[in-house]
């Protein structure tokens, strides 16, 4: 029972969720479900980084805790998402010389030239997380997607390298490790979440995925069916939230609740006249006084202002490769940060692209609230570990995105296990 057990637990700024995923037998064969979803508030987290190792242990005891009670089995391990603005995203190319003597390419020339692509000078304080073969040239063919089997003298690859910051993974590692839980790997967030929300398709004709949380907000680029490009980009809602509370002047949790409820993105909509009163959310949050009617426009343009920033930057890395306003396969946006009311018609302004709100697409489930954009992250991680689970064994180029992982979470195994006397 326990193997067929696949989670993903995603540690943002604000919450922790915990998405549990089993195989099941359909009479059909095989098929993932999701049996269990669960979020509890986050401590010891900013902007993807740890603050407080005990902070971070205890949020997800307490996480794991209440996802064991609710699917009534016992979880070992974890695939676990990584979002931090120090992601740094590299291409790299790899050559090697064709092993076998008749000239046929194998899983271990592949494998050879995507280690000859990742000596790379990695900065000292940072660690390879995940190696993603772009396009394979054999001789002088271009544009191979998988050449296992071909016939060659030479096989070239480029890659994409994503690379971590050193001191802000082993801490992540550590504190999740002290809860017993094991960790499968670690996978950037948008990454993972696009195994849930983008169609093949979509990745073919050249689409991104958008995570707009708490502090940060990250993004992946797709063409060909391949990674283009990867982000995190340090805003995300609380700022947004901190804008509302200096322009009304009004306390931090009244400026959330007034943000969630009655904020818009979009200032067209109302005239200066429309006032609301929230002298009732004033009550509820304990600042009665502070604040008794809000206009509507104003508060839309606080709001505006700051998501059109965040669209802005996005956009400002669609140039960097190449790609601002031509990605016929649309922005997919997802995280607790989109729940804004019109934000999609701002991020198709902004953007010049055909936006909307990601949906779980691919994966069945008995939970509704998995379908939430704020647990798609999750949910993507269960449906990454369930590919590789379901791969292991056979070339890199059937992982997701063609991804090589693994090394780098058994190198942290060693290292913690080595700290425990």
């Amino acid at each position: 029972m326990k193997e067929n057990i696949i989670a993903g637990l995603d540690i943002g700024s604000t919450e922790i969720r915990l998405v549990v995923g089993q195989h099941k037998n359909t009479g059909e064969g095989e098929e993932l479900q999701i049996i269990g979803a669960v979020k509890v508030p986050s401590e010891g987290i900013n902007k993807g980084a740890v603050k407080s190792i005990e902070d971070v242990t205890s949020s997800v005891s307490a996480c794991l805790e209440k996802a064991e009670r609710l699917v009534g089995i016992p979880i070992d391990s974890v695939w676990v998402s990584i979002n931090s603005p120090h992601i740094k995203c590299e291409k790299s190319r790899g050559v090697v010389a064709v092993g076998k003597s008749d000239g046929e390419i194998s899983s271990e020339d592949v494998g050879r030239a995507l280690e000859a692509a990742q000596a790379l000078s990695v900065p000292p304080n940072y660690e390879i997380l995940h190696v993603i073969p772009v396009k394979f040239t054999v001789d002088n063919q271009e544009d191979i997607k998988d050449p296992v089997g071909m016939t060659g003298v030479r096989l070239e690859v480029e890659t994409l390298i994503i690379q971590g910051l050193t001191s802000q993974i082993k801490n992540l590692t550590k504190a999740i490790f002290r809860t017993d839980l094991d960790i499968e790997d670690l996978v950037l967030s948008p990454l993972a979440a696009a195994e849930a929300v983008i169609g093949s398709k979509q990745k073919e004709l050249g689409a991104a995925l958008v995570n707009i949380g708490a502090s940060t907000t990250s993004l992946a680029i797709f063409e060909e069916g391949e990674l283009l490009h990867t982000a995190v980009i340090p805003i995300g809602s609380e700022h947004i939230t901190a804008d509302i509370a200096i322009g009304l002047r009004c306390p931090i949790n009244l400026a959330d609740r007034v943000k969630k409820e009655i904020g818009s993105a979009l200032s067209d909509n109302f005239n200066k006249k429309d006032e609301i009163d929230v002298s009732e959310l004033a009550k509820e949050e304990d600042a009665e006084g502070e604040i008794k009617t809000v206009n509507r426009k104003y508060l839309a343009q606080i709001i505006g202002a700051r998501v059109e920033e965040i669209f802005e930057k996005i956009d400002y890395e669609f140039k960097s490769i190449e790609r601002s306003g031509m990605l016929p396969g649309g922005v997919f946006l997802i995280g607790g940060g989109t729940k804004l009311e019109n934000i999609v018609e701002v991020a198709k302004k902004c953007l010049r692209l055909p936006v909307s709100l990601g949906v779980n697409k691919n994966v069945a489930s008995i939970i509704d609230k998995v379908n939430d954009t704020g647990y798609l992250n999750a949910l993507g991680l269960v449906v990454w570990g369930n590919k590789l689970s379901e791969n292991i064994g056979r070339s890199v180029l059937k992982l997701p995105g063609g991804v090589d992982v693994g090394r780098g979470v058994k190198k942290l195994k060693d290292w913690f296990k080595s700290l425990i006397p």
